[in-house]
């Protein structure tokens, strides 16, 4: 069992424009797990999520008391992906502590479930949120009306 108060998520845009992300991240990610945080879910998408869940991966060889957890979409996401791409997911998640598929098959809905399922089951989000549209606009706009905390790393 993954203790909520201890759990955080990670929500950001496929494309990233900061050079320096990978760093951002590793001193943010410090910082939560001198705080305790422990369990880092990650939703499997390129871009932010690929250099959160790396990043997550990075301080566990300092930190082997966290865990990364994958909130998938459903099990062929990366179907159309580029072979480097899935090579570099698949590493991801044989890396990962556990992994949770919020579908079967791709349905309409199911990046909006893994997006809500991600911020249920937390109590801090991690964003790359630089305009206010998209799957990342949501997720943070849904983290605020749960009442959970949001870091915009940018």
């Amino acid at each position: 069992m993954f203790d909520t108060n201890r759990s955080v998520c990670f929500t950001g845009h496929r494309e990233v424009f900061h050079t320096d992300i990978a760093a951002r991240l590793d001193a943010l990610l410090s910082q939560l797990i001198n705080k305790g945080y422990r369990y880092f879910r990650a939703g499997g998408a390129l871009g932010f999520d690929t250099e959160a869940a790396q990043s997550v991966l990075r301080l566990q060889k300092n930190h082997p008391q966290i865990k990364l957890i994958l909130v998938l979409p459903y099990p062929a996401q990366s179907e159309k992906w580029s072979a480097e791409q899935r090579e570099v997911y698949e590493n991801i998640k044989t890396r990962a502590e556990k992994i949770m598929y919020t579908s079967e098959n791709y349905t309409r809905g199911c990046f909006h479930a893994r997006n809500r399922r991600l911020v249920d089951e937390a109590a801090v989000c991690v964003a790359y949120l630089v305009k206010q549209e998209g799957g990342t606009a949501y997720t943070v706009g849904y983290s605020h009306k749960k009442g959970i905390e949001v870091i915009n790393i940018v």
